[in-house]
C-alpha cells in the first residue's frame, strides 16, 4: 500500500496532466463556496449593522410610546392609534414615581422646511427633545452645546442641526450662531452632531432639534410623545420597566390584568426582532448556496467518471504492477478531495474579497471570521468525500485483465 506522502504525489501528478478539466471541476465548488461565503458574511454584517445603526439605544435606555415600536401586525396599530396620547405630565409623572431611573427625557417630531438665505431643504426631521435627551440620545454633539433647561423653559429659538443639513446650508463653513429659518421662524444655530450616515438607505442626518417646549409652541400638544428613560446605574433594568409601567398604568387607570395602552421598546426588543427575521432568511440563503455545492460535487463527480474511463489502461497497468484495490481508490478520492480543497480556498478567498470590498465602498461592517473559513474548507472535504467515492470504488473494482485489453 501507497504511503500518504506518494498518493498524494500522484494525484497532483495527474490533475497536472489534465488541467484544463481540474480548473473546471474547481469551478463549479469554487461558486458554491463563495456563495456560502458571501451569504454568511452579509448575514453576520447585517447583524452588526443593526446594533450598531438600527437600534442605538443603550443598553440601559428604554422607550416608551403610545404606537408599537416593532410592528408585526398591523391591526395592532390601527387600535394603538385610538389610544390616548401620552404628554409632559406623564414625563414628570414618571421622573417623580420612578426611584430606578436616572434620567427621564421626551421626544417628538414632525417634518419642516429649513431655509438659509437662498438655500433651502424640504423634508428634514423636525425634533423636539428635553434636555435630559442630551446624556440619553446616543447621537453626538460635535460642535456647539446642547441647549439648556433655561432655554426650553423659555422656549427659546435655538437648535442643534445634523451634519447633512450643516454641509447642504453652510457647505462646511461654521454654522455656530448662524440664523436658519424653520417654517418660517428664525433659529439660532448652537450646535451641529456628528455624522450618523444611513441606515438602510435612509439618511439619518437630515434633521433639527429644538427645545420641546419650543416645539410644543409652535406645533402645539396634540402630538404624542416619546418618553426616553435610563436607568439608574447599578439597578436592574427591568425593576426601572416595571416602576414606569406602573406609574402610568395608574395615570391612565387601567385596571389590574387589562392590557395596557402604551409599549415600551428596547434595544434588544429591535434586535430580537431582527434576528428571527434574519434567521428566517439565513436558512433559505444556506439552502440555496449548499444547492449550489451541491452542484458542484455533482460536476466533480461526472468528471471523475469520466477520468474513470479515459484512464482505464493506466489503472489496469497500475493493478498488473501490484496496486491493490485500496490504492486505486486512495488516488481518485485524494484527486476528488483536492480539487475540492482548492476549489473551497479560491470561494473563501472570493468570500474575503467581497467582504473587503462591501468594507472599503460602504459602511456596512462586513467580515470573514476564522470559523466561516474553516467550515468553507470542511464542507469542500466532505464534498470531495462524498461524491468522490463512487467514482474511487468504481474504479479500484474494475478487472485489471479487462482494464489492460482497453484501447
Amino acid at each position: 500500500m501507497l504511503n500518504l506522502a506518494d498518493n498524494l504525489s500522484q494525484s497532483i501528478d495527474a490533475l497536472r496532466q489534465h488541467k484544463l478539466r481540474a480548473v473546471l471541476t474547481t469551478i463549479g465548488l469554487t461558486m458554491g463556496v463563495a456563495t456560502l461565503i458571501t451569504v454568511m458574511t452579509i448575514v453576520q454584517g447585517a447583524n452588526v449593522y443593526v446594533e450598531q445603526k438600527i437600534a442605538r439605544l443603550g443598553t440601559d435606555v428604554f422607550q416608551i410610546a403610545k404606537i408599537p415600536f416593532i410592528v408585526t401586525d398591523f391591526n395592532e396599530v390601527i387600535k394603538a392609534l385610538k389610544y390616548k396620547d401620552l404628554h409632559m405630565e406623564d414625563t414628570h409623572a414618571i421622573a417623580e414615581g420612578c426611584p430606578d431611573c436616572s434620567l427621564v427625557g421626551a421626544s417628538v417630531s414632525g417634518t419642516a422646511r429649513a431655509q438659509y438665505r437662498d438655500k433651502e431643504m424640504t423634508d428634514i426631521s423636525f425634533i423636539g427633545h428635553t434636555p435630559t435627551m442630551a446624556d440619553i440620545d446616543s447621537r453626538t454633539v460635535l460642535q456647539g452645546r446642547y441647549f439648556t433647561d433655561s432655554e426650553d423653559q423659555r422656549s427659546a429659538y435655538v437648535c442643534l442641526i445634523g451634519d447633512d443639513l450643516a454641509q447642504q446650508l453652510f457647505g462646511g463653513a461654521s454654522a455656530l450662531g448662524q440664523i436658519i429659518r424653520l417654517d418660517n421662524q428664525e433659529f439660532t444655530v448652537v450646535g451641529t452632531m456628528e455624522r450618523i450616515g444611513s441606515v438602510l438607505g435612509q439618511d439619518q442626518d437630515n434633521f433639527v432639534i429644538v427645545p420641546m417646549n419650543t416645539y410644543l409652541r409652535m406645533r402645539g400638544t396634540r402630538s404624542s410623545i416619546t418618553i426616553q428613560v435610563k436607568a439608574a446605574e447599578g439597578a436592574a433594568f427591568a425593576n426601572a420597566q416595571d416602576e414606569a409601567r406602573l406609574v402610568l398604568r395608574a395615570r391612565r387607570h387601567i385596571l389590574l390584568g387589562a392590557s395596557e395602552d402604551f409599549f415600551i421598546g428596547t434595544k434588544d426588543s429591535y434586535i430580537s426582532l431582527w434576528q428571527s427575521i434574519s434567521s428566517a432568511f439565513f436558512a433559505v440563503f444556506i439552502m440555496v448556496s449548499s444547492i449550489s455545492a451541491v452542484v458542484g460535487g455533482i460536476v466533480i463527480m461526472n468528471v471523475m467518471l469520466v477520468s474513470v474511463t479515459e484512464r482505464t489502461k493506466e489503472i489496469g497497468i497500475r493493478r498488473a504492477m501490484g496496486a491493490t484495490q485500496q490504492d486505486i481508490m486512495h488516488q481518485f478520492l485524494s484527486e476528488s478531495v483536492l480539487q475540492c480543497l482548492a476549489g473551497g480556498a479560491i470561494g473563501i478567498l472570493f468570500g474575503f474579497l467581497c467582504a473587503l470590498g462591501l468594507r472599503t465602498f460602504t459602511s456596512f461592517p462586513a467580515s470573514v471570521q476564522t470559523w466561516v473559513a474553516i467550515l468553507g474548507l470542511v464542507l469542500s472535504s466532505i464534498i470531495g468525500l462524498f461524491f468522490g467515492i463512487y467514482p474511487a470504488t468504481r474504479a479500484a473494482k474494475l478487472d485489471p485483465v479487462v482494464a489492460l485489453r482497453t484501447e
